[in-house]
């Protein structure tokens, strides 16, 4: 239906004719679908008809890109160009099932089917294991945008100005949906809500409560995915069902997954992992995470491009023996993660 308007104002001549020739059903889909008022609309059309002479389906691309300009100026959300994929995140694949199951959850299909929308996922697990990569590549394969939701920037030190920031966040997100709002270690972006009035005079209570409500009776399709690295700040209230659909635990790669993730990496750098004894390194980086197996990738790159060779399976073991990973350095604090989602969380991977 749009579309065909498109082209009916693309033939109507002039920009003061096309923007006359608009259908209010053109302008409510643009302002209600797709986060543009009338005013940001009529720019976009003008743009276009600058461009091209004319307004077809081929701008509907121009018409997205103001979207995201929206997002940018709005100042509160920042929009993430969708780069990922699942393909390059090793392993989690109890993970990966789980959303794969849900790419057209989206679609009146699954409406006339009787499923709600999902409402989101919280990420919670070690440092490096792939949970923000994991945000990012739901993105692409539910091509949906990505906003990233920074708490820092709900903030201020005027009385009642975080939480009017928040609502506007929240109001921006539900404007440009269906869409993916992407929080990143959640934790400690409400670390202050369980303290009350102790240190802020309640503000971070007050917007993690306007959060709360919004996560349980939000009716537009925004898709929330929260990462969290530490347990003992998430607030109960976030963890109980029906504002989010289910945690995931996000532990160390196994010993198959370590050699996924070593190879997305080696061909990530214009390496044939074949050409590498990947399952002698995956068993040598016991412990690692993905982060860190990425970085010893890095390492080895470095040595021998200054030794001036092609870089090789000795380079990398050495790197790798080189490195102490977190798991061991942060020993206690890993094992109580793990104590902790035991029969609390679902498994990422098998």
């Amino acid at each position: 239906e749009s579309d065909t308007e498109l082209m009916a104002l693309g033939q109507a001549g002039s920009l003061d004719e096309a923007l006359k020739a608009a259908s209010t059903g053109l302008i409510r889909w643009l302002e209600q679908d797709y986060g543009l008022t009338l005013s940001e609309a009529e720019n976009a059309f003008a743009k276009a008809v600058a461009l091209h002479n004319a307004l077809s389906s081929r701008d509907v691309s121009l018409i997205l890109e103001e979207k995201r300009q929206v997002i940018r100026k709005s100042g509160l959300l920042e929009y993430y160009p969708a780069q990922s994929n699942l393909g390059g995140v090793g392993g989690l694949e109890n993970l990966k099932r789980w959303l794969s199951d849900r790419t057209s959850a989206f679609s009146e299909q699954a409406r006339k089917f009787g499923l709600p929308e999902p409402k989101g996922v919280l990420l919670l697990g070690v440092q490096g294991c792939g949970k923000s990569l994991c945000a990012k590549a739901v993105s692409t394969l539910w091509q949906l945008p990505l906003l990233r939701f920074d708490m820092g920037r709900m903030f201020s030190g005027l009385v009642g100005s975080s939480e009017e920031n928040m609502r506007r966040a929240i109001a921006v997100a539900e404007s440009v949906a269906p869409a993916i709002l992407w929080i990143d270690e959640v934790d400690k972006a409400f670390a202050g809500a369980a303290s009350g009035a102790a240190g802020d005079g309640g503000t971070a209570a007050r917007v993690f409560g306007t959060f709360l409500i919004w996560l349980s009776e939000k009716r537009s399709p925004v898709f929330v995915v929260a990462t969290a690295n530490d347990i003992s700040h998430l607030p109960p209230e976030l963890l109980r069902k029906g504002r989010l659909d289910e945690i995931f635990f996000v532990d160390l790669p196994n010993l198959l997954e370590r050699g996924q993730v070593l190879r997305v990496h080696l061909a990530k750098r214009g390496r044939n992992p074949d050409d590498f004894d990947v399952d002698a390194l995956a068993n040598a980086a016991a412990d690692f995470s993905g982060a860190e197996l990425e970085e010893a990738i890095n390492s080895a790159l470095y040595e021998a491009f200054h030794a001036g060779v092609e870089v090789n399976t000795a380079h990398m073991e050495q790197a790798i023996r080189s490195t102490v990973p977190l798991a061991r350095t942060m020993a206690e604090q890993i094992r109580r993660l793990r104590d902790w989602a035991g029969g609390r969380a679902r498994r990422a991977s098998s």
